[in-house]
């Protein structure tokens, strides 16, 4: 079928309509090339072009030509076409001197860089979708100044939200406009972030078990219904290693000979080689024998029973547990906190306890030095004893 080409005028636009048998009508414009309107049969008129670049057919829509005069879109077609001619893509997005919208950034490109490299991923696209993108998503990264930032913590606050999950989103926008800025983000030239200080988190909830509370959790485990929890809570108190890190081990990184347990990838991203105490390894001896059939080097040493592969989540039971132990608040991670302090108050240095439990930085170790306050106290007695001797002392007093 032939398309129609005439010259497009206003006159021609204002009565031109659809044929009652066709959906919509496209009528070229006989002196530029790609240039018509598309009349559909409700009625409506778009000023269209049609033209390629790169060697791929594109169409773009010019505007409502109820609105938008011939002459106006005459003078699009020649700009867009002229651009074309020059290497440029017309339909390319226009930049703006503002940014991006902060979602748009977060979501395209902030995700993407660091999925590829940050195990931990998951954890920044909830922050991103359940408070970046609410709060601050529709604003140009551009346009945000430290006041706002400032007004996107106290609305943190004000529902309720924790001091380090406050924080954590601080960070998270910190880091995405120093990306933004070191990708020279068009529109993006400070980091508002970066005046707005961290929350002082002085509120921090860290729990030890005492020996009472190690026995009836312990009592606890033994009766859930999972049978695989009583292993796992005891390697969490012989190890002091994090939760994921028991979850997916496997039983070819373990060293029988020299006693020790591999962790291929850690929080720090580094191999990391903890040494298997002797409860340790009674714990995967037991397991090891419960396997009838033997065992592959590439199974989960504490399996899902029903599927043979990693426990992605044990929540019921345990909390089933901590409760039946009378310890409702207790979380996986404090039985991480309650291995550093007994080895605290067993006269450890803090720089054994760094290696052990794979801190990168003895700052984050130091939070377990006031466990050694009683032995401190019992250390500094021994003074007067050995530099003065204790007849000398009992003379002075």
């Amino acid at each position: 079928m032939k398309v129609p080409k005439l010259l497009l005028t206003d006159l021609y636009i204002s009565e031109v309509s659809c044929p009652t048998e066709k959906s919509h009508l496209e009528v070229f414009d006989s002196e530029l090339r790609g240039f018509y309107v598309d009349v559909l049969a409700s009625g409506r008129k778009s000023f269209r072009l049609r033209y390629r670049f790169e060697k791929k057919l594109r169409v773009v829509t010019l505007g409502d030509a109820r609105i938008v005069t011939t002459e106006e879109a005459r003078h699009m077609v020649v700009n867009l076409l002229r651009q074309a001619k020059q290497g440029v893509d017309p339909q390319a997005p226009a930049v703006s001197e503002v940014g991006p919208l902060l979602q748009d950034f977060f979501l395209e490109k902030y995700l993407p860089y660091v999925k590829s490299y940050k195990r931990s991923w998951d954890t920044d696209e909830s922050m991103i979708r359940n408070h970046l993108v609410p709060k601050l998503g529709q604003m140009a990264m551009g346009r945000i100044t430290p006041p706002d930032i400032a007004v996107f913590v106290e609305k943190m606050k004000s529902e309720a939200y924790a001091s380090g999950t406050c924080n954590r989103a601080l960070v998270l926008l910190r880091f995405g406009f120093a990306l933004a800025l070191r990708w020279k983000l068009p529109g993006v030239d400070s980091n508002p972030v970066k005046e707005i200080k961290n929350i002082k988190d002085d509120n921090k909830i860290e729990r030890y078990l005492t020996e009472p509370q190690t026995v009836a959790l312990l009592d606890a485990v033994r009766q859930s219904e999972s049978e695989m929890l009583q292993y796992i809570v005891l390697f969490l108190i012989y190890t002091g290693a994090r939760k994921r890190e028991v979850l997916d081990a496997r039983w070819r990184d373990v060293d029988w000979a020299q006693r020790s347990w591999r962790i291929p990838k850690t929080k720090s991203g580094k191999v990391r080689h903890i040494p298997l105490s002797t409860g340790a390894m009674k714990v995967l001896e037991h397991l090891r024998l419960r396997i009838r059939h033997g065992f592959l080097d590439e199974q989960a040493i504490f399996a899902n029973p029903k599927t043979g592969e990693p426990f992605v989540s044990f929540f019921y039971s345990w909390n089933n547990a901590r409760i039946r132990a009378g310890l409702p608040e207790f979380r996986i991670h404090d039985l991480r906190h309650s291995f550093a302090s007994y080895l605290v108050n067993a006269g450890r240095s803090l720089y054994e306890v760094q290696e052990l439990l794979g801190h990168a930085d003895i700052k984050t170790t130091s939070r377990y030095a006031h466990l050694s306050r009683e032995r401190l106290v019992a250390a500094v007695e021994m003074v007067p004893q050995i530099a003065i001797g204790p007849k000398l002392v009992r003379a002075m007093l």
